[in-house]
């Protein structure tokens, strides 16, 4: 069976879904006369809406007694699947008015990967105190694929940033800055520039880089090491954090870290400052044309949770 909004598909037939209340009321009430009332209908469009129905469905649906009616086996198969149908018609209705409220219904947001450290948590559990019927379907992704699945209406709402090539555009969504994020350097404890202060770039510029992208389009690494006046000697590709740390912690390169990745840091390594104020990052909220409520709620929640100032190390 097909469902729609006033028409439910069968096999040859159409039956509608006034129709199909119609005859619940009258199983329910043994009598077209009481069916009518409660309907407010009269009674020569019972009868009339009835035959058509039985026309529909291919034969009698009711045994006609001395007073009332009584449904025949034909009428009970059919009323059992009118009653499944109207329910879920009334369930589908009922949730569709929450979704629309912004008080409950699915909700899928997508974020990259350091956002989901603390900024995107935070905001889920006040969205989930405020608004505990709203169903969260979380993803996490690269920024371009993010605004990809936005625009596509797989997503409701996502977290995305200009790290590291810039923020892509996608039609039918818009972005909001939610905060700056500054870019750290991770260096192991034991190297010599751990603990001095602020790091001058030039002074890493032995250094192996730890990074996901490099050289097949403009990046904010090469850009501050072409401002610094040097090119990485060596870049070793790494896409997950986790390796990034796990290969700084070994000494084998540095790596540009975000504040917001701060806390998943292990103690192995530390971060440190870079002297170029041109290192960071923007974060941004990003929500299609026509919102959901619920999709808004969780930008405002976003704003709040995101951090007002640099972090500190």
């Amino acid at each position: 069976m097909l469902m729609g909004g006033v028409r439910v598909r069968g096999w040859g037939s159409v039956f509608e879904t006034d129709a199909l209340r119609l005859l619940v009321a009258v199983a329910e009430t043994g009598s077209f006369t009481r069916a009518a009332g409660r309907l407010n209908y009269t009674q020569s469009a019972v009868s009339r809406r009835i035959a058509g129905l039985e026309q529909r469905a291919g034969g009698p649906l009711f045994e006609r007694l001395p007073r009332g009616v009584r449904l025949n086996p034909a009428g009970r198969t059919l009323h059992r699947h009118a009653v499944d149908v109207l329910g879920r018609l009334a369930r589908a209705e009922r949730e569709l008015a929450v979704l629309h409220a912004g008080q409950g219904g699915p909700l899928h947001m997508g974020a990259f990967a350091t956002a989901n450290i603390s900024l995107v948590p935070t905001a889920l559990r006040a969205l989930q105190h405020d608004r505990p019927d709203v169903d969260v379907v979380a993803v996490e992704g690269s920024t371009g694929t993010l605004l990809a699945r936005l625009a596509d209406g797989a997503l409701d709402l996502a977290v995305v940033s200009d790290y590291p090539s810039g923020l892509p555009s996608a039609e039918g969504v818009t972005t909001a800055v939610l905060c700056e994020d500054e870019l750290l350097v991770a260096l192991p404890r034991r190297h010599r520039l751990a603990g001095t202060g602020p790091v001058d770039l030039r002074e890493l510029r032995d250094e192996a880089w730890l990074h996901s992208e490099y050289g097949d389009r403009p990046t904010m690494l090469a850009d501050a090491c072409a401002r610094a006046g040097f090119t990485p000697r060596k870049i070793i590709r790494i896409a997950e954090w986790t390796g990034k740390f796990g290969y700084a912690a070994a000494g084998l390169g540095v790596a540009l870290v975000p504040s917001l990745a701060s806390r998943a840091v292990p103690d192995e390594l530390v971060l440190c400052r870079l002297t170029d104020p041109a290192l960071r990052r923007t974060v941004h909220v990003a929500l299609p044309a026509a919102p959901l409520p619920a999709a808004l709620k969780l930008r405002d929640l976003l704003r709040d949770a995101a951090p007002a100032s640099p972090l500190p190390l």
